[in-house]
Formats: C-alpha cells, structure tokens, sequence
C-alpha cells in the first residue's frame, strides 16, 4: 500500500515521494504478537536514485528475515547496499543490533535510510560504506549476520562486493552472508566467485517457495535466496 508522504518534518520530499507500508504477519489474527509493519520512503522518479525504491529482492529478504525471527533477536547484523533498508529494518524490529549502509557516494540514499529508521521508532546506525575500499567504518563491524537484498546486479562490482563480504565475515567467525537476488546470468558465476573468495553456500532456495501468496503478486523474475558463509579453511 502506499500513500502521499505530508510529513512537515520531511521538508524535501516532493510530489514524487510516497510511503509504502509492508507488513509481516498475519493482519487477521489479532492475537498474532508477531505482527507489525514498516513504512518506507521512496522516491518514484525513473530518473532517480535506484536505491529509492523497494525492490523485489527486498521483499523476499525480509519476508526471510521475519520467518526467521528467532535467529534475529539479540543478532548483530549489518545491511549492504541498504538503499531502503526494509531487510534491515525487518531485523530492527525483532530486536537485533543493526547498521544499515550503503555507497558513501550516495549522500541522498544515506539521507533517507535515517529517516526510515526514525519513521519506523527502530535506533540503525547508518554508515557510508563502499564495497572493496578499506576505510574504516569496515573494520568496526563484527556482524552475526550480514544481509544484501539485489547486490548480485552488476557484474563488474561482484568481485569489491565478495572481498568486503569475505573481510566481514573472517572478522566475525561463525557469521553468516544471507543475500537474495534475480537469477540473470545463473547461479554458476556466484559460484565461481565463492570458490575464488573461499565461501561456500550452506543453503540456496527459490525465493517464491517461501513468500505467501498476498505478497507474490509484487514478485517477478527468478528470485533466488543464499546463505554463504566461509568455506573450509
């Protein structure tokens, strides 16, 4: 669903900004603690920032992370490529300890992954952080679960992606990389890159086999879901 954002605080927001909201439960059980949902600031505009928009890949990884929810409570997670952050923000809610970022470059991206988090009353770190540069907000992350939703989109980023992955979880054993992503140029390549960075994928699902279908209707494309983590060493 989204709506006309007229929030008096959101002074730069145009008449190309709208508020989607995304919920996670069941709406019609009432008793349903679990429940709630996370409204999202995107921008519409076909010539503008692409991590404005909520993304298919988004949906399913957060659709992931809720379904998960046990693993999350208490978690340390980092987001890459946050753009929206609705993954991370999903992980927020159910009490980790989050940092969302995105490319350091992209100071109106970075911008508004504050105000969702405010919007939504969830405390993220918001960090600027460039895959396959070593500054030095990188080394202070020590996540128990890093996320990605649509990372895998351009090839030629795939290799600075997969070493900040690989540094990422080295610095924090036993982490976890959960990413989803449109299938384009088969999942033969991202193996390729997984033996070259020596991770391993512990488990690989078809995105649709775990949505429910009120969301489904919004998906498109072949959306796969991968857990990688560090291979034997």
């Amino acid at each position: 669903m989204e709506e006309k954002v007229e929030d008096d605080d959101e002074s730069n927001l145009d008449d190309l900004t709208t508020l989607s909201h995304h919920l996670f439960g069941n709406s019609s059980n009432c008793d349903d603690a679990h429940s709630f949902s996370i409204s999202i600031i995107e921008n519409i505009r076909k010539d503008g920032e692409y991590g404005m928009f909520v993304w298919p890949c988004s949906i399913v990884l957060a659709e992931y992370v809720w379904q998960h929810r046990s693993r999350f409570l208490g978690s340390t997670v980092v987001e890459l490529g946050a753009g929206t952050s609705l993954p991370g923000l999903v992980a927020a809610k159910l009490g980790s300890n989050v940092t969302l970022t995105d490319d350091l470059s992209r100071p109106q991206v970075l911008a508004n992954m504050g105000k969702v988090s405010r919007l939504n009353n969830l405390k993220c770190e918001v960090v600027g952080l460039t895959w396959g540069l070593w500054d030095h907000p990188l080394f202070n992350l020590h996540p128990n679960i890093i996320l990605g939703a649509d990372v895998l989109y351009d090839t030629c980023a795939f290799d600075d992606l997969f070493a900040t992955v690989t540094f990422l979880l080295q610095n924090s054993p036993g982490s976890v990389f959960i990413t989803s992503y449109h299938n384009r140029s088969g999942h033969h390549f991202i193996e390729f890159l997984m033996v070259k960075w020596g991770l391993k994928c512990a488990k690989l699902l078809d995105g649709f086999s775990f949505m429910p279908s009120s969301k489904t209707p919004a998906l498109s494309g072949n959306i796969q879901l991968a857990e990688i983590i560090l291979g034997e060493s």
